[in-house]
């Protein structure tokens, strides 16, 4: 069964951002979409984007992993992995209170040097919610400009 690969983009970014451009260059196969307007207008678009589709590995970054999130959350036996970057947990979006923790594998890549979302409550977080989490803290900033190059995605974008 193959496997569909999806990146979600952050807030202030669109799909022609640094990493869509790197994913539609390396993956040409993975759904690159842009997402724009509130978090509800986001949902919807991303629903109707994933209609039908299965065995998702989902990239989301900042806003995006955010979405990604809450895409899982609504249609787990749908998603296979979640791969975060510096998701926006932190975001009033995010609707703790009525999920069950995840169990698919949710591994998240966080900069310590993140000014944006602050990785340390994004730890607390997804170790409350995600029942298999891979969590790195690394160097870096929030858009991971010296991490995200240098990750492993033929690998990362595999379910196991």
């Amino acid at each position: 069964m193959e496997n569909t690969l999806v990146f979600i983009h952050g807030l202030e970014s669109t799909a022609q951002g640094a990493k869509g451009q790197y994913f539609s260059q390396n993956f040409p196969q993975m759904i690159i979409e842009d997402y724009t307007g509130d978090f509800t207008t986001r949902m919807q678009k991303l629903n109707g984007v994933l209609a039908g589709k299965n065995n998702l590995i989902i990239v989301g970054s900042s806003y995006g992993g955010l979405m990604a999130v809450q895409y899982a959350m609504e249609n787990e036996s749908r998603v296979k992995k979640l791969i975060l970057l510096a998701p926006a947990l932190t975001l009033p979006e995010f609707k703790s209170g009525s999920c069950k923790p995840l169990m698919i594998p949710v591994i998240l890549y966080h900069g310590t040097g993140d000014d944006i979302v602050d990785p340390q409550i994004v730890k607390k977080i997804a170790s409350n919610y995600f029942g298999n989490l891979e969590h790195y803290l690394v160097e870096d900033d929030h858009p991971l400009h010296k991490t995200f190059p240098g990750l492993d995605w033929k690998k990362l974008l595999t379910a196991d």
